[in-house]
């Protein structure tokens, strides 16, 4: 007989875990790695259950939950828990579907929230670098149209689907243009709700220097034939249609590299750059959401976490008791 210094003797079959584990091996296929997985979470699942004097069909959600709290308070990430929640919620379920449970004990238990994570945003320094970027041996065309790509993304902070939905002129059927004389792009934006958006002169600049080789492409009198629409677009690729968004995240990247930047840049990187720049310098919160199109404020406020962000380093690096201060009020 146990003393009470001893783990109660489960009353559930040793078996079951195995037993599962045979079951998301040869049935369910899992990876022999995800198996792994599997059974070092049950393996810990059987531990807690045994130091609570337990047998694993008695564990009730209040357990589950003072476990997860262990393990949050353990310093585990969110995603971790989660990853481990959703292995016993399988195991449990799999032993429901057997008819060696009544209920699942897992089934209404979550991983706490992650924190959401900052948007990526280039310096200032190194987004003017990007801008400027001229290479002399590049194809003249191509470089004239990657220069404008970026002017336009980082100048006007435009999703890359925005981007690319631009024509070179306006139209009834156009998604979008430029108006260089007025400073302006006219984009439809998520919800297919239109925006007007102010263009900086850079920007145009660099527009109209590419709209003046626009047309040099072999390929587009007969892409025009082909598929008018797509040969309207103000990006175009050399065989005279429009450009995807993959075709912009792999010129960004390449011409990123070639700036010498520390990471490669994306599109949407040159739009938190835009909305953290202009909150940089004008601290209007109201007006950044409206040049991004965010249809709720709450979207556009994780900007103010990279402002304080900024300002936190500048704080860091010029005030003599900076050193003083915590790591976790950084």
């Amino acid at each position: 007989m146990a003393t009470s210094s001893e783990p109660v003797a489960a009353s559930t079959p040793p078996d079951w875990i195995e037993k599962y584990l045979e079951h998301v091996r040869v049935e369910r296929r899992l990876a022999a790695r995800t198996v792994e997985l599997y059974a070092f979470h049950l393996q810990a699942l059987r531990d807690h259950a045994a130091e609570a004097r337990l047998p694993l069909d008695r564990v009730q959600t209040a357990h589950i939950r003072r476990w997860m709290a262990q393990l949050h308070s353990a310093g585990r990430e969110p995603r971790g828990i989660a990853l481990v929640l959703s292995c016993w919620r399988s195991f449990y379920r799999w032993l429901g579907n057997e008819g060696l449970i009544g209920f699942n004990p897992v089934q209404d238990v979550h991983a706490p929230k992650a924190g959401r994570p900052l948007p990526k945003a280039l310096g200032v320094d190194d987004a003017v670098r990007l801008a400027e970027l001229y290479d002399p041996e590049a194809d003249p065309w191509t470089e004239a149209r990657d220069g404008a790509i970026v002017e336009v993304l980082y100048g006007c902070g435009l999703r890359v689907s925005e981007l690319t939905g631009l024509d070179a002129q306006a139209s009834g059927t156009a998604r979008g243009w430029l108006d260089l004389d007025a400073g302006e792009a006219s984009v439809l934006g998520k919800g297919s709700k239109r925006r007007i958006v102010p263009m900086g002169g850079k920007a145009a600049e660099a527009v109209r220097d590419w709209l003046a080789v626009r047309g040099d492409c072999a390929a587009l009198t007969t892409a025009r034939l082909r598929d008018p629409q797509a040969a309207a677009a103000l990006f175009i690729g050399a065989k005279g249609l429009r450009m995807s968004s993959q075709a912009v995240w792999k010129l960004l990247r390449e011409r990123s590299l070639k700036a010498g930047l520390a990471a490669p840049v994306h599109p949407h990187m040159l739009r938190h750059s835009f909305a953290s720049h202009v909150l940089q310098s004008s601290s209007d919160l109201r007006a950044v959401q409206e040049l991004l199109g965010h249809a709720n404020i709450a979207t556009t406020q994780v900007y103010t976490r990279l402002d304080f962000q900024h300002l936190a380093k500048a704080y860091d690096a010029a005030h003599p008791r900076a050193k003083a201060r915590p790591e976790n009020d950084k």
